[in-house]
């Protein structure tokens, strides 16, 4: 995967294979992943992993644009996404702005928002002011407050329906591909297949268009807590813990550095 996707062939895949998404933050990871993902997220949830805060909502436009210039710096073949963080586009003015500046700012392809009918409006705003838009529908990690915490979303008709047609706004209102979070299977494949866009899946089973995971949970680096639908493909913090303590003990003990680590 070293040729760069681009919208066209992002939509294009539709149907045709599954497309890999993942979170990174800074050039060192995204480096490493670019030979093996379709898309870089540089999601908000770096505020937890990287800042140790308890959920994402006090990221900010600094943040962002900090972190995904140092993706994009990092990995210059890959279709990079910035998260807007909470607060950044409550209305289709400040969304403009504060997008605008991820334009500006940073080589990002595009950006992510929240929302589904009632970001429709938001959304168009962006796409027809030259803004790149992926949806975000399920569950919204920025409403975690607001909701009393991480609920699934798809567990009755009234919220398969919802789904369906937040689904079909994001995609009238020109998104190119969207996200569908902590969903019930059934109701993602039904959301993946009512729209012509590509619909990536992360905790929503495995008959949509991809899949993403937060780069820090499937190598097993954050420890905080792991959700049900995150694979871990490493035991990342182990790993690293182990290093640093036989370095920690090299060290005292003064069996490094050796001679051929000495000039």
């Amino acid at each position: 995967m070293n040729k760069k996707m681009t919208i066209n062939s992002i939509q294009k895949s539709k149907g045709n294979r599954p497309l890999v998404m993942i979170t990174a933050y800074d050039a060192l990871f995204a480096k490493l992943f670019e030979s093996s993902a379709d898309m870089i997220l540089v999601g908000d949830s770096l505020n937890m992993s990287f800042a140790g805060r308890k959920d994402t909502l006090s990221a900010t436009m600094e943040q962002m644009i900090y972190h995904t210039k140092a993706v994009c710096t990092g990995a210059k073949n890959s279709f990079v996404i910035c998260d807007m963080p909470f607060g950044t586009y409550t209305n289709k003015e400040d969304a403009l702005k504060n997008s605008t500046r991820v334009f500006q700012e940073t080589d990002a392809d595009c950006v992510k928002i929240e929302g589904g009918q009632d970001r429709a409006t938001t959304i168009k705003h962006l796409v027809d002011n030259g803004i790149a838009v992926c949806g975000h529908i399920g569950l919204l990690p920025q409403s975690v407050r607001s909701e009393g915490g991480y609920k699934v979303k798809g567990k009755t008709e009234e919220e398969k329906i919802n789904l369906l047609k937040d689904a079909k706004a994001v995609e009238d209102a020109g998104a190119f591909c969207m996200v569908i979070e902590g969903a019930k299977a059934d109701v993602a494949k039904a959301v993946a297949s009512s729209v012509s866009i590509p619909v990536i899946g992360i905790g929503a089973g495995v008959d949509v268009d991809g899949q993403v995971l937060v780069f820090s949970d499937m190598l097993g680096l954050f420890e905080e807590f792991t959700p049900k639908f995150v694979k871990k493909y490493l035991d990342g913090a182990s790993l690293v813990r182990e290093a640093v303590k036989t370095y920690s003990d090299e060290v005292v003990n003064k069996s490094f550095p050796k001679v051929e680590h000495t000039y």
